[in-house]
């Protein structure tokens, strides 16, 4: 049997925990109350048995060895995540723009998948999907 996580989350460094909270509760998704909520974190769950920990950037430090990566430059990673239809996903991209986030290139609609993405208030990327698997394979 290959090796699965029965629970998987990740940490975003944040400037200000308060802010990316309201940025993100504001898009729809909901705190994990199972996680600390102060003002070094926040957890915030994406999706069944997903979350991203947003955490201070001072108390993130602490956790590695490693120079965190400034996004007003570079790309660590793109956090992609799927949703139900086109309608929703240019939904979430257009209230992230009304929440301060900035967006991330044209939608794009390659048959099997529809893309668009922004990015979070502390430079994170984020791209949000439509995708059809039956279309995909076919």
């Amino acid at each position: 049997m290959a090796l699965t996580s029965g629970f998987t989350s990740f940490n975003l460094p944040v400037k200000n925990v308060e802010q990316s909270k309201a940025f993100f509760t504001g898009l729809g998704f909901e705190l994990n109350p199972q996680f600390p909520d102060n003002e070094n974190s926040v957890a915030i769950v994406i999706g069944d048995n997903l979350q991203v920990m947003l955490i201070n950037q001072a108390f993130f430090n602490t956790l590695t060895e490693k120079e965190t990566v400034d996004t007003s430059k570079y790309a660590q990673m793109t956090i992609a995540l799927s949703f139900e239809s086109r309608e929703k996903v240019d939904e979430i991209v257009n209230t992230a723009v009304s929440l301060g986030g900035k967006l991330h290139a044209d939608p794009e609609y390659h048959g099997f998948m529809y893309h668009w993405g922004f990015v979070d208030l502390d430079g994170h990327l984020w791209a949000i999907n439509c995708m059809n698997m039956d279309a995909a394979q076919g």
